[in-house]
Order: C-alpha cells, then structure tokens, then sequence
C-alpha cells in the first residue's frame, strides 16, 4: 500500500503548487471559501456561498440509514462524534446522507445492537438518530446534503427491485414529495444541511419527458419546487438517468424552478460504467457527451459526482495500466475530475456493510474509506505525510479551472 500512497503523493503535489500560485481572477470564477457563509446557490457552473465565493464540495457517501437497520452504519462500532471527527481529518467538507422513505415514515425505534457504541442513542427512533447524526456532522464544520436513496429500506440497485423510480405502489409520488418537504422542514434550521438529492440513481425506464408516469424531468421540477416552498435555501440535486449516467436530456430541457440559482446536476461514475475503456481520451469523449458538457455550455450548471469508487483490497483497484481494468478506470477518472475541476462525492466511507439484500451487517465494506474498527484507513497513512487516498484527491484539484 505504501506504493500506492507514494503514486498518490506524486499525483497530488505538483497540482497543490498550482493551488497556491493560482491567480482565481484570471480565471473566471470565485476564490474559494475556507468556510462557507450560508445559505450557497448556484451561478453559472459554480456553488457559491452567501458571499458569493465558491464552495467546492469534496465528500464522501456515509451509507446504513436507508437501509433494514435504519442507522447510519458504524454506531455498533465508534461514536457518532468519532466518525464525524475522522471524516473531517481526512479531509472531506461534505457528506451525502441516504435515507429513504420507508425510514421516514415508519420512523422505528432502532435496535441497540444497531448503536452499541452510543448509549445516549439507545432507545430512540431512527429519524432521532439521523438528527444525530446530522448534528455532528454540522459540529465538525462539515457540509450535509440529503439523499432520497430507496423507497424501501434495502440495498440499492437492480432493475427489479422496485425501486427504480421515484414512487412505487407502497409509496406513491405524493408520499415522495410529501416525505421530502417533511426532511425540508426538519433541517431548515440546521444550516449545513445544504441540499437534497432528490433520487439516487434512476432507472426501470425513467425518461427525461415524455410519457407522464416515466418523465423524471418533470418530477423532479414538482418535487424541487415543493422543497424549495418548505425550505428556500436548499439546493436541489437532479440526478440522470440509466444509474445517474445519462445527462444528456439537460440540453434541450433543463430544470427550472421557481426560484433561480438552486439547480445542480449530478452523475454517478464506476469501473463497470464503461466497456472496453482503452484510452483516457475515450473516457473523456463518454462523459463529456453523458454530462461534462453541461459545464461548458451556454446555459451552464454544477454538476456534482455523488457516487464513484474502487476497491481497497489491492493496489491494482487504483492503479493499473491494463486498458479496461478497475485501475485504469480509476485513474483516468481522477484525472478527468482534477481537469473539469468539479464537485464530487466518493463511496463510501463505510468500514461495514449495514443490513440489506446480498449485503451482511458487520461485514468488510471493501469499497469502503474507513477500516472495519471505524476507526482509521483502510489503506494504512504513509509516515509522515498525513494523507489518504482521498484526502489526497481532494487536494489533487485545484479550486477552479
């Protein structure tokens, strides 16, 4: 691993120069802010704060809660103020949360097991402990933004899990847009809750137009709006189709809302993605034409990746110069988020699995930032450097292009 880490280090210096030299002015976009004043919105393809300078959101996914436990994973394991305080030592600023809607309806008191290393959170409901959670995340200065993951509690993706879609016959659009306003108002005063990702990754053939019971174009501008009315100073996150791959609809309709400047786009990318990846350039020419264009074109937007990652088990998960491997995919894609100099979001920061189906509770998340203690890096830390894998990504890109 220590390899890994020196190539990492490599990757990362030469670009931390620039970051320190760079004039923001000749450039055309904001300097960035060290701490955000709220509330953000969106100008041209930036986040900006209150203040208008940009805030470049580098996270990490911390997944269980939109599960069968209901619980953000790792409380059996290390306090909520441990895990929050090793997200920020590592270097995010942001952390997407998945919930879903099972979870906040039925709201069931959660299982101790679930909480063994936090006995103050014993005893409670699951949507108590998701404000925990939130809290303590906004106590370490990290930014939140909110996931509707899955209707049901379970696992995400297949095609025929019934989840696919934004609403299904167990809950309906109208619990959709309800259960978000819901989230909306709980978190109005807790303002490092920034945004709501209105639907992880659709699918079971979601359109963008057309036939009204498919058309997530249109859904989503509804449910934006409903949030918008419950909560003005969220931004609302509009994920593609076909897995948040395809974006390619935004260019002949983009979202609009009722009130400007609170729209971001959001892709999600894995080695899987692509077929015989051969070259960067190729990668780049796919994405490019799926959703990197929406940064360049004339009625330009964010776009943010909410979900990529690799495997921590082997040095060939980041690195690898056969064409079309997991490495190679990789490490294409990192260069081509230092390139575009956008927001991202990597998954996951789990050491665990939570409980879902093909997935067992406790067991090793091997895409996961975090060891199965919750406690430190999976990969270990090089002596002496202080950086991990992804806090070296983060730094890895410059604060605009």
């Amino acid at each position: 691993m220590k390899t890994l880490l020196a190539v990492l280090a490599l990757l990362c210096g030469a670009c931390t120069v620039t970051y320190r030299k760079t004039n923001h002015s000749q450039l055309n976009c904001p300097p960035p802010a060290v701490t955000p004043a709220f509330p953000l919105h969106t100008q041209g393809r930036w986040i900006l704060d209150h203040n208008n300078q940009r805030v470049k959101l580098a996270g990490v996914n911390w997944y269980g809660a939109e599960e069968k436990d209901f619980v953000a994973a790792g409380l059996d394991l290390a306090t909520v103020d441990d895990i929050a305080a090793q997200i920020k030592r590592l270097g995010f600023n942001s952390v997407r949360l998945p919930w879903s809607n099972e979870l906040y309806e039925s709201n069931p008191l959660v299982g101790d097991a679930v909480v063994a290393a936090n006995p103050q959170l014993k005893g409670l409901h699951a949507m108590e402990v998701f404000d925990a959670v939130v809290n303590a995340l906004a106590a370490q200065g990290l930014l939140v933004i909110l996931d509707n993951h899955m209707s049901n509690a379970d696992w995400c993706c297949t095609e025929n899990d019934g989840n696919g879609l934004w609403y299904n016959a167990q809950y309906p659009e109208k619990n959709w847009v309800a259960d978000w306003q819901g989230m909306a108002e709980r978190y109005k005063s807790q303002p490092a809750v920034i945004a709501a990702d209105l639907r992880n990754e659709l699918r079971s053939g979601a359109t963008w137009g057309g036939n009204p019971q498919y058309d997530w174009h249109a859904a989503a501008q509804r449910a934006g709006n409903a949030i918008l009315s419950a909560n003005p100073n969220l931004l609302v996150i509009v994920e593609g189709l076909n897995y948040a791959s395809d974006l390619t609809g935004v260019a002949q309709s983009p979202i609009v809302l009722n009130i400007p400047n609170h729209v971001v786009y959001s892709a999600h990318n894995y080695a899987w993605f692509h077929s015989g990846l051969s070259s960067f350039s190729q990668m780049q020419q796919q994405l490019n034409q799926s959703w990197g264009y929406i940064l360049t074109q004339s009625e330009a937007a964010p776009v943010w990746v909410g979900e990529f990652g690799t495997c921590h088990t082997h040095v060939s998960c980041f690195q690898d110069t056969a064409a079309g491997s997991q490495g190679f995919w990789f490490t294409s894609f990192l260069q081509y988020l230092r390139q575009s100099d956008m927001d991202w979001c990597y998954w996951a920061l789990n050491g665990t699995e939570a409980a879902g189906t093909t997935r067992t509770f406790g067991a090793e998340e091997t895409y996961g930032v975090l060891n199965t203690s919750w406690n430190g890096p999976a990969v270990p830390e090089e002596s002496g450097t202080g950086m991990t894998l992804l806090g070296s990504l983060q730094a890895v890109i410059p604060p605009c292009r």
